[in-house]
């Protein structure tokens, strides 16, 4: 198996389109093409880490931080950064990142949080926009449902908890096949009228390509009438955080005691407790201040995230419990997903977590 294969299967899961535009998600070392020996798992791709990948015979390091954000002139081995890459390069162990695009997943690194703590009703907390299109397309009257169900098999049609979603329109449909093609129906150089429906179906703009694969497959005419339309509808289940509710509501400090519990922290940063009780809850896994406004017009009664600046917990001004849990924290069950899905789609392959903490923060 090559490392390509991993990487395909990531990426089904989670577009590097997904991504927000500062990041860096994608193979960084190493060559698609090389046959795969093991995959190790991890949140960072260290120095440290990368020798645990040789040394367990791994030569795919699946991170979810990228080790390299942005250019470099140099590859300084003074530097954690340049360490990491000329062990990865001497050693032929490619490095391939899945951040933020596994972040806007609402089953991915939020997911996985809210796993943790039994969130019910989950829906994402600032969904992305420009991530849907629409498809338009003319079809004969009897071949509609043959197109529509080729549609709908390629993955268009999702809208909420509803799938196999279209608009039809019957209408009349005129051409007049030229020297050198092969009508489906009428004669050559002679305008021909059909009776067609127009099909309208939305889709993920991830899935273009092999929608159309299936369009042109299903579709009866030589030459298939389409339009793709980009649509500024925000996408359900892709975007920035998570918000949902616990079974049942519990008081502010038995909820911060559940936290510390279920993350193993010694410590939090929070707001101060005013006696509220928690039941709907909203999450960030990582730095997640940007979504404060969003957890308050959503009527979040906490928001777990990380990364927090002093002046930003004023911004919950007694309507939320704000909290921060640390970084490495609020992602380290990322590791487990990455490693239960690479697991469940190579169930024959070594798939493997690292053994090391990287949290390069320490409490007292």
């Amino acid at each position: 198996m090559r490392i390509h294969d991993i990487i395909q299967e990531l990426e089904r899961w989670a577009p590097r389109s997904w991504q927000e535009s500062y990041d860096n998600a994608g193979l960084i070392t190493g060559d698609a093409a090389w046959d795969c020996t093991g995959v190790l798992c991890c949140l960072d791709a260290t120095e440290a880490v990368i020798e645990e990948a040789i040394q367990r015979g791994c030569n795919l390091v699946v991170a979810h931080h990228p080790i390299l954000f942005g250019g470099i002139k140099r590859i300084d081995p003074r530097h954690y950064v340049g360490r990491a890459l000329i062990r990865s390069i001497r050693y032929d162990v490619a490095i391939y990142a899945i951040h933020t695009n596994l972040d806007n997943l609402l089953e991915g690194v939020n997911g996985a949080m809210a796993d943790r703590l039994g969130l019910l009703n989950r829906s994402v907390l600032m969904p992305k926009s420009q991530q849907l299109k629409k498809l338009n397309t003319y079809v004969p009257a009897a071949h509609v449902d043959a197109v529509a169900n080729a549609l709908f098999a390629a993955g268009a049609g999702h809208i909420g908890r509803y799938d196999q979603c279209s608009f039809r329109q019957a209408g009349e449909g005129s051409f007049r096949a030229l020297e050198g093609a092969s009508p489906h129906v009428g004669k050559l150089g002679v305008q021909h009228r059909e009776p067609e429906w127009k099909l309208e179906v939305l889709y993920p703009a991830t899935l273009e390509s092999s929608l159309l694969a299936a369009l042109r497959s299903a579709h009866p005419y030589e030459e298939v009438a389409y339009a793709l339309v980009a649509l500024s509808n925000t996408h359900p289940s892709i975007g920035s955080g998570l918000i949902g509710e616990l079974p049942e509501a519990l008081p502010e400090e038995e909820f911060l005691g559940r936290i510390k519990s279920i993350f193993g922290v010694v410590s939090l940063r929070h707001t101060a407790t005013i006696g509220r009780a928690i039941r709907r809850v909203a999450l960030c896994g990582g730095a997640g201040s940007f979504l404060i406004s969003n957890s308050l017009d959503q009527s979040a009664d906490a928001f777990l995230t990380a990364d927090l600046k002093y002046h930003e917990f004023f911004e919950a001004d007694n309507r939320l419990l704000l909290v921060d849990l640390g970084h490495y924290e609020s992602e380290q069950y990322t590791i487990d997903l990455l490693q239960a899905f690479l697991a469940e789609k190579f169930p024959t392959f070594a798939i493997l977590k690292t053994g090391l903490i990287t949290n390069p923060v320490r409490y007292r």
